[in-house]
């Protein structure tokens, strides 16, 4: 049981040394020795753990997605209003990402190396479909304008992404911890009384209130 114990606080040392340098490196600049070194391992007792780097980077993308489904568990409560479940959800995850450097480190992977696996690529996929799903819900429960979910969700997942790249300035403009002050911005830009007053297409091809032609056209 002790060298269980052991072997598993081993391989979480290895995700986090490996995490730590994906998130600053990407894949195509990370080698198994910058990893083993990271920690003070040899590269063939890492072998023991993961046999290749592409290995190292599927079990945090695949752990990227356990992390986003415990999230959305955690806040989407029965009979929690839908508005407020989409905006914690998302706020939420923001939050993780600038905290949880295995976290980070999958985002970028999965953007970076869509053809890692095939099981591996659909995580971001999965992200866009499951926050396509809580837009549907808080318009069709919580008023939430009717733009379309899919341009909605694109949009949260690129303000995420964004958050996590922003340059020192830019995050402190931000506020934290998640950039809290832009998502409650963005939200109430979502929701405020610009919004369109009939749903867009699903297929995304309208971007925003229908208008008339433009005079002097």
């Amino acid at each position: 049981m002790a060298k269980q114990e052991r072997a598993r606080r081993t391989r979480e040392k290895v995700l986090t040394a490996a995490a730590e340098v994906f998130a600053g490196q990407g894949y195509s600049s990370t080698t198994l020795n910058a990893v083993a070194e990271r920690i003070g391992m040899t590269k063939g007792a890492l072998y023991g753990h993961f046999p290749s780097k592409r290995s190292l980077a599927g079990a945090l993308v695949n752990e990227s997605r356990h992390t986003w489904a415990s999230l959305r568990a955690e806040h989407d409560a029965p009979g929690a209003d839908p508005g407020a479940v989409l905006e914690r959800v998302v706020v939420g995850f923001a939050g993780r990402l600038q905290s949880d450097v295995r976290l980070r480190a999958a985002l970028r992977l999965a953007a970076e190396c869509p053809n890692l696996a095939q099981s591996l690529s659909g995580v971001l996929v999965e992200m866009h479909n499951a926050l396509t799903e809580l837009v549907r819900r808080a318009q069709r429960g919580s008023g939430f304008p009717g733009y379309s979910p899919q341009l909605v969700a694109a949009l949260l997942m690129i303000v995420m992404y964004g958050l996590l790249n922003a340059p020192a300035g830019c995050a402190e403009i931000a506020g934290a911890p998640g950039g809290q002050p832009l998502w409650r911005l963005l939200f109430t830009a979502l929701t405020g009384s610009g919004g369109p007053n009939s749903a867009c297409p699903e297929d995304g091809s309208a971007t925003g209130p229908a208008s008339g032609p433009v005079s002097g056209s």
